[in-house]
């Protein structure tokens, strides 16, 4: 895992053109190294939280063949971005906090977790580089809210419903997800083609879910006893962008489909 103390593989190069600078697009040089996917440390203020989840995800991308880029919170918007200039991809992970739904012009539900607002800037920062940039993008759980919101859509900020979403780390199956047959994470989780529906299992640990979708998303999975949405990706063919409800970081040592997608976030930085 690196944070700033490594020479960059991206450049800026002024060319001079009759006088002028001309600032070209950094480009990663060195293609023989890994892709660095830049992670936001999980959540601002509880510590014990955020490091106790973010060695699973720093697990999952090395698993992976990427070099996690750890991205703090409490740095100036400036200092982030330099961090962000020599990522290859995000991934936004997920966090204890709920996103305050005045950014999504929602009243407040009493069962609503305090907001987060430094690890929300640096969400935003890291969204606006990678469209900005054409990286890839991963949401898992709070980042798949956060991606949502981004994109204009809203949250049920309190799931009602028999299924337990809220089963936690612990339980290692809490129900199943039906993939769209048609989408990326279906050719991510099924390559081989021949499943005509794909259901798979997977842990859970949120109590809020993406309810209108933004611009640019769509829906490509769902929990098949509530509906609840659980995978969005993006529409445009020229990005990777994907974000799931459950949590694969959780389960690459013994899930194959939950290594597959983080192989899947890897292979489109290194392109």
């Amino acid at each position: 895992m690196v944070e700033d103390g490594r020479p960059a593989r991206r450049a800026r190069v002024l060319c001079h053109t009759g006088g002028t600078p001309v600032l070209h697009i950094p480009w990663r040089y060195n293609r023989s190294m890994p892709p660095r996917i830049a992670i936001p440390v999980p959540h601002s203020t509880d510590s014990e939280y955020a490091e106790r989840a973010f060695p699973q995800y720093v697990h999952a991308i090395e698993m992976a063949g990427g070099e996690p880029l750890r991205i703090p919170l409490v740095q100036s918007p400036a200092d982030v971005m330099k961090l962000i200039e020599h990522s290859d991809a995000v991934l936004l992970p997920g966090s204890k906090a709920d996103i305050d739904p005045a950014k999504y012009s929602a009243q407040r539900n009493s069962k609503t977790a305090p907001a987060d607002p430094l690890r929300d800037a640096v969400d935003e920062l890291l969204l606006r580089d990678a469209y900005a940039a054409n990286k890839p993008i991963l949401g898992i759980c709070y980042g798949l809210q956060t991606l949502n919101v981004f994109h204009g859509g809203t949250l049920l900020q309190h799931i009602e419903s028999p299924v337990n979403h809220e089963a936690g780390r612990d339980v290692r199956i809490a129900h199943t997800v039906d993939i769209d047959p048609g989408s990326q994470v279906r050719r991510i989780l099924a390559p081989d083609g021949k499943e005509k529906r794909v259901s798979v299992a997977v842990n859970s640990s949120h109590h809020q879910s993406a309810e209108k979708i933004g611009d640019g998303l769509r829906v490509v999975a769902r929990c098949p006893e509530d509906g609840i949405i659980e995978a969005l990706e993006g529409t445009s063919p020229d990005q990777f962008v994907l974000a799931v409800q459950w949590h694969p970081e959780r389960s690459v040592e013994e899930d194959e489909g939950s290594r597959a997608i983080f192989r899947a976030l890897v292979k489109a930085a290194r392109r």
